[in-house]
């Protein structure tokens, strides 16, 4: 039975992208990619409609709580039989509601060698560190911001200080590293 995959996403939509990508291109076992919850004018969503993918995107703003939120995806995913989460730039934190229900199933990028530089700008706390190894984590996503079991990890070596091109460097890595781990999770190694 192949795998059906739901990707949260939030931002420009390029480790949604290659996601879908990696799906359909065989690289691992897995049928569908639904994306969710994005905001309905997230860049994702546009990226989900361009390929052809179903999304569901509404507001937390139009739930009483956020556990009322939480619940509401809950139940979207088992309704779909998702087996696994992936969060490609999602910038909510999740809470126990949606946690426990989906605990060991749902998995994050970040941009850097965790647990070094956790959080919101990643990038920008390594290069104000003064790193010259920066570099991409896949990881279980727990209750804690980024500390969660390390799934994989990959090394960005740069000594420059031109933040555009150290971003490109890492998200080309994100968008190799991700489907690589994904694939792992789901049994194709």
């Amino acid at each position: 039975m192949r795998a059906r995959i739901a990707i949260f996403a939030s931002g420009d939509g390029s480790n949604f992208e290659a996601i879908v990508s990696a799906c359909r291109s065989g690289l691992w076992p897995a049928s569908e990619c639904l994306m969710g919850p994005a905001r309905p004018a997230a860049g994702g969503g546009a990226g989900a409609a361009r390929l052809g993918v179903e999304t569901f995107a509404f507001s937390a703003r139009d739930y009483a709580s956020k556990a009322d939120y939480e619940a509401r995806i809950v139940s979207l995913l088992d309704e779909r039989h998702i087996d696994l989460v992936c969060l490609a730039g999602y910038m909510r934190i999740l809470s126990s509601t949606l946690l426990d229900a989906w605990e060991g199933r749902i998995v994050n990028i970040h941009p850097s060698l965790l647990p070094a530089f956790r959080g919101a700008d990643a990038i920008g706390q390594a290069m104000a560190a003064g790193v010259k190894v920066y570099g991409v984590t896949v990881h279980f996503v727990t209750g804690e911001v980024d500390g969660g079991r390390i799934i994989a990890q990959r090394a960005v070596h740069y000594e420059g200080s031109d933040r555009e091109e150290l971003t490109a460097m890492i998200h080309a890595v994100e968008h190799e590293l991700y489907p690589e781990a994904i694939g792992r999770l789901l049994g194709n190694e």
